[in-house]
């Protein structure tokens, strides 16, 4: 048996019912806090969904708190506390968790090379600072704790369970009752359904990722007292994912029909011997192919043939063939909130044998097929009353309990305890965590229990492997390892994208004449939000205006305002200054706009500070609103005159730009180019990181012959390609799935960079990523 069998299922969600309540407008950030209650009393939701507003006031999240988030989507608010920075909600309907890492990279890099990382920017929502990274990034967003790292877990005890172990049981509460009722159940109300078999991802005819597989042929009329097998199979990790080594196939009676060894196509890189019993010497003189024993397989299965496996989904898979009537024991004996047994632990507990002992060399597929063989029989024979009365979940913990030397603790206080990792709430709940990184970058997390590891050689063999044990996992951890710059090149960096950013924020205004009222001038480019500087040029011929603003959004609403209109008779063009960094700064402000966080917000200047109860006093113009941003002066404390309006779409958001740039309200508005966490960067600033607007930077001269050159290594090129690959890895994902892609920032003696997170969920509608 595969070993994240038992731990890799993606159980189906309970779905609660709400009772409707009514809208509520919410004003500020701080109100959202009070919106969980608000979103859960909705009508039931068939989209798990996250907030779009970050509590925090300056958009940074520690690595704790992402640690709180990854332990809500694994568990849901019945087992753990809600995180504190966002709101993730119908978490219920969450299939998956996937996490990528891309060790290297920082906030300073993502906005280098934002052209460059469309495919990313675009499809994520939300984006967060993060501070720099510690010694172990990865062992902070999981939570391990020094006292929780590797070999601190509980190990699986071996021997007999303790009789001891039963406790008094509830039968009316068992999940097998509520499942199956009391009475005895024939064969046909054992299958899985073909919602269920989709549910659980077993392979189906008609899915894209099935195109390729075999069917058995097995379409017979099904009865109670149709045949019965135990099908087992191991595999190996090869180049493209793993791939069947060994299959067993058992009839009823333990008559073993097929026990065949197969040699993977594809080059082997790990035998997972100490799981699959398969070695380098037992398989070099193996011929048989996948496809020989596909063929034999469906020569001996007769037309009702009822496969019966543990897991068997991912049987089927390395089988690459599709079964329409199977039994899965891993959901047959159902256990609570939506668990699973162990195999070896129901060997023991409903057989009283002893299967996968430590003393033997990985497992046997035979014995497993004929264990899962007889646990079927055993639940069709007894029925599900009697394997209620055994209490199994009692015996399980005790089991663990037993096994970690403890005494007995409440589950719910151990979850709820906040040095609980995440590698701990998955062991909870009978999952395993995948984790694909580069050998020499593993780190502690790969040696850690309950974690699956996979070590590639090349950042490119990760994102092979990727592609083919993500589905397999409820939760993926994927990290990509680039080569750190040097201090020079990223002190370099620093300094130009900040004055970049400085640079798109400035605008030159003229012509104007020598006798221009110059208070009303500065009063008219004042009124589209706040002004840093405004110098007059006297370089020219006739004066010009060169105004500094705060945000872009300022400077691009003077733009769009004023460039080409008459001043005392006189045409002005407003434009930025042409320098190397602003060349593309069209391209860039069209960018930005488009950019998926920024969709549904709105930038207004002129507000007042009674401007969010002016708004709460007319909720029904406003529907749709999440958010209201007001700034606040870092001196003095008050409010700015420019603010930042959240909707849920870009429709509710033009409306009320329409209103709020009216005759009524008498505010300047645009919709907004920059996210809450770019401000807090931008306003760190060093003041000698600033230079005249205009001025020349020069790249260092080894980035311009690279450029040249058009070296696939330079860090644009490689930006460019790997948010692409990274892009379609996410188009990849099944919906459902929380997804983050995390650049921790790095950290070294010359200084550190803060990271950036963007997250978000996959939805059904996103088959493609625009750009790709």
């Amino acid at each position: 048996m595969e070993p994240e069998r038992e731990g890799t299922e993606r159980h189906p969600r309970k779905v609660r019912k709400r009772r409707q309540a009514p809208n509520k407008l919410v004003g500020a950030a701080e109100a959202m806090k009070a919106s969980w209650d608000l979103e859960e009393s909705q009508p039931e939701a068939k989209k798990a969904r996250l907030s779009t507003i970050l509590f925090t006031d300056n958009c940074e999240v520690t690595h704790d708190q992402l640690c709180e988030l990854l332990k809500y989507a694994v568990l849901g608010k019945s087992n753990v506390p809600k995180p504190s920075w966002c709101q993730l909600f119908h978490q219920n309907h969450l299939n998956n968790v996937v996490v990528f890492v891309l060790q290297g990279m920082s906030q300073l890099h993502f906005y280098r090379f934002y052209l460059e990382l469309g495919c990313l920017r675009k499809a994520f929502r939300h984006k967060f600072r993060l501070p720099p990274p510690s010694s172990d990034f990865l062992a902070d967003i999981v939570g391990l704790q020094t006292k929780q790292r590797a070999g601190d877990l509980p190990k699986t005890m071996e021997g007999p369970l303790p009789s001891n172990a039963k406790a008094t049981v509830n039968l009316q509460n068992d999940p097998i009752i509520q499942k199956y009722g009391s009475k005895k159940v024939g064969l046909t109300r054992c299958l899985l359904t073909k919602e269920e078999m989709r549910t659980f991802h077993f392979p189906l005819q008609g899915f894209p990722e099935c195109e390729n597989f075999l069917l058995t042929k097995c379409n017979g009329s099904i009865a109670d007292n149709s045949p019965l097998f135990g099908l087992d199979c191991e595999m190996c990790l090869t180049s493209k994912g793993r791939e069947l080594t060994r299959i067993s196939l058992v009839a009823e009676g333990g008559c073993c029909v097929m026990d065949e060894l197969v040699k993977p196509e594809n080059k082997i890189l790990d035998y997972l011997t100490s799981f699959s019993g398969i070695t380098k010497k037992i398989l070099n003189p193996v011929t048989t192919k996948l496809k020989d024993v596909q063929r034999q397989l469906k020569a001996l299965l007769p037309p009702d043939a009822v496969l019966v496996g543990h897991s068997l989904d991912l049987d089927l898979r390395a089988l690459k063939m599709i079964h329409p009537y199977v039994i899965d024991t891993s959901l047959l004996y159902v256990r609570e909130q939506g668990r699973r047994f162990k195999l070896k632990f129901l060997a023991k507990a409903i057989l009283g044998k002893d299967i996968q002992c430590p003393d033997r060399l990985g497992h046997d597929a035979t014995e497993d097929a004929r264990i899962i063989l007889e646990l079927a029989q055993y639940f069709l024979k007894y029925g599900p009353k009697k394997i209620a009365e055994l209490n199994l979940e009692a015996l399980a913990n005790h089991q663990e309990i037993q096994a970690a030397g403890q005494e007995p603790r409440n589950t719910t206080e151990v979850l709820q305890h906040p040095n609980t990792s995440v590698l701990e709430c998955l062991d909870s709940v009978g999952q395993k965590l995948l984790f694909l990184t580069r050998e020499i970058d593993a780190g502690e997390l790969a040696s850690s229990r309950n974690c699956q590891t996979i070590k590639c050689i090349s950042n490119k063999e990760v994102l092979e492997q990727a592609r083919v044990e993500i589905p397999l996992f409820p939760f993926s951890i994927v990290q990509f390892s680039f080569k750190a710059f040097s201090p020079i090149l990223t002190e370099e960096m620093n300094k130009r994208m900040r004055i970049k950013w400085t640079e798109i924020s400035t605008v030159y205004a003229g012509p104007f004449s020598k006798n221009c009222n110059l208070r009303a001038l500065k009063r008219l480019f004042k009124s589209f939000g706040p002004v840093q500087s405004m110098t007059f040029v006297l370089e020219t011929h006739q004066p010009h205006l060169c105004i500094q603003y705060e945000v872009l959004e300022a400077a691009q609403l003077a733009i769009e305002s004023l460039d080409g209109i008459l001043v005392d008779g006189t045409c002005i063009k407003v434009q930025r200054p042409v320098t190397e960094l602003t060349l593309d700064c069209e391209t860039l402000v069209n960018e930005l706009e488009g950019d998926s966080e920024n969709q549904g917000s709105i930038y207004l200047f002129g507000v007042s500070e009674t401007f969010k109860e002016q708004l709460l006093q007319e909720p029904r113009l406003f529907l749709g609103l999440e958010a209201v941003i007001l700034p606040k002066d870092l001196k003095n404390g008050k409010q700015k005159k420019y603010c930042f309006l959240k909707f849920k779409s870009f429709g509710s958001a033009q409306r009320a730009l329409n209103i709020l740039t009216g005759k009524d309200w008498k505010l300047k508005g645009r919709h907004a180019l920059t996210p809450r966490h770019l401000h807090a960067w931008l306003r760190g600033l060093p003041p000698e990181s600033r230079r005249p607007a205009g001025h020349r930077v020069v790249p260092p001269p080894f980035e311009q012959e690279a450029l040249q050159t058009l070296k696939l290594d330079h860090p644009k090129i490689a930006a460019w390609r790997w948010g692409r690959k990274i892009g379609k890895l996410y188009s990849s994902l099944c919906p459902g799935t929380l997804c983050l892609i995390l650049l921790p920032g790095t950290k070294s003696t010359h200084g550190s960079l803060s990271g950036l997170g963007l997250m978000g969920i996959k939805e059904e509608e996103e088959s493609t990523i625009s750009g790709l």
